[in-house]
Formats: C-alpha cells, sequence, structure tokens
C-alpha cells in the first residue's frame, strides 16, 4: 500500500482543503497505478490520495485516508474486485466505487452494480471518457456505457436485449466466481480457500454452473471454464 504524503493538484502545488476530491486507486499492475495517477494528477479538482495493490491493503487505505472515490480493477490477488465492494459497502455505505477493468462490461458491470459499486469503465477507453466516468460518479450518478444502460433499461421493462443472454451471465455472483477459478485451473481445495467457503458449498456450486451449462462431468467444465477465461484474456 502506498500513501503518497500530499495531494497534488494539477498545477503541481499542494491542495487546500475542500478543494479536491480524493480517490484511492486500486490495482495490482504498478504500472497501471502509476497511469492512472499521471491522468488523475492533471485533472483540476482531482488528487490520488493513495494506492493499494490488494483487498486487503485497500480497506486499510480507506480507514486510513477517507477518499471520495475508490477506483478497482475487478481482479485482485487476494479477493475479487466484487468482495471489495461489498467489504467497502458494508462499513462505508456512503463511499462511491468505481470499476475499471480490461475484463468485459457485458458480464461484469451489472455484478458490480448488484454489489454495490456505482459504475464500470474499460480501461481500454481513453483519458477523456476515465475522467468523465469519475465526474459523473463523484457527482453522485452511476456510470456505464451507452451501450449496456440501453441493455439494462430494456430489461427492467421487460424487453428482451437483442444479443440475449449467455449461460454465464445467468451465474450468481459466487457462481461466477467459482466459475472463474475453474479457468484458472485451480481445484475445490484451493477455490475453498481463496473463497474462504468449506469445500462442500464449492462443490454445490459447481455442480449449478454444470446445470446452466448443461455440461455433464467436471473435466468438460474444466475445459470449458479454462477457454473461457483465456478468451477473456485475449479479448
Amino acid at each position: 500500500m502506498r500513501l503518497p504524503g500530499q495531494l497534488v493538484s494539477s498545477k503541481g502545488q499542494a491542495a487546500s482543503k475542500g478543494a479536491t476530491r480524493k480517490l484511492l486507486i486500486v490495482d495490482d499492475h504498478p504500472m497501471m497505478r502509476e497511469g492512472l495517477v499521471q491522468l488523475i494528477g492533471h485533472e483540476p479538482g482531482l488528487a490520488v490520495c493513495g494506492e493499494a495493490g490488494s483487498c486487503q491493503d485497500a480497506l486499510e487505505a480507506v480507514r486510513k485516508l477517507k477518499p471520495d472515490l475508490v477506483l478497482a480493477d475487478i481482479s485482485l490477488p487476494d479477493k475479487s474486485g466484487l468482495e471489495l465492494i461489498k467489504d467497502i459497502q458494508a462499513v462505508y455505505p456512503d463511499l462511491a466505487v468505481l470499476v475499471i477493468s480490461m475484463h468485459e462490461e457485458s458480464l461484469h458491470a451489472e455484478r458490480v452494480l448488484r454489489a454495490g459499486g456505482r459504475g464500470y469503465i474499460m480501461k481500454q477507453e481513453g483519458g477523456k471518457k476515465i475522467l468523465e466516468a469519475i465526474h459523473r460518479v463523484l457527482d453522485g450518478h452511476i456510470y456505464l456505457s451507452e451501450g449496456l444502460s440501453v441493455r439494462i433499461l430494456e430489461g427492467l421493462s421487460g424487453r428482451p436485449s437483442a444479443a440475449g443472454q449467455s449461460p454465464v451471465e445467468r451465474f450468481s455472483d459466487r457462481e461466477f466466481e467459482v466459475f472463474q477459478l475453474i479457468g484458472e485451473g485451480k481445484g475445490t481445495r484451493a477455490i475453498a480457500e481463496r473463497l474462504h467457503l468449506s469445500i462442500k458449498t464449492v462443490e454445490t456450486h459447481r455442480t449449478k454452473i454444470k446445470i446452466k451449462l448443461e455440461i455433464e462431468d467436471a473435466a468438460e467444465l474444466a475445459r470449458y471454464a479454462v477457454l473461457w477465461v483465456e478468451t477473456q484474456k485475449a479479448g
């Protein structure tokens, strides 16, 4: 966890108290954090108050620094970003979390909102879009891409999306986490330890996943999950 000693405004001067909105960056890739620090550091009214590379460090930084916004990746080494959002909301329900991730928005954004997050933006977006998302969330709004916003509204109105829904999208948040870990080559015991669940509970999730995917055996599930994870990385 990195705690900068001084907030720096876009002109390089110490930000006066109350004039700057404080952001905490949570990402396990130092280069990504550095890029966001540079981007935010040149935006008037914004400053990075700290950085964290894990959920544990992020929660400690939130407690110490009291940021106005947490900008977090969804893939972290100790817990998922979804779990981080839930942990933050349990203690700091008014603290906004904006997820910035390389993973496909259509599969993750709605889960982020259900967990209590205030928005989702892809890392592939340009700096202007990222800053727009930050300001929108800080102003009390939810930020999603236009395409996903339309899709969610269609779902609320009862109109089916033209693209349909993949089996993976029908997973519960916990099933989705288990599925991802299967795709990363982790066995039942390792998944149980990672998610702090019993082996029996993980097995139950695996069974539900197979039913939703219409898959009969564990080997086929593993192949499907690995292929899906690799496809996400490539995309």
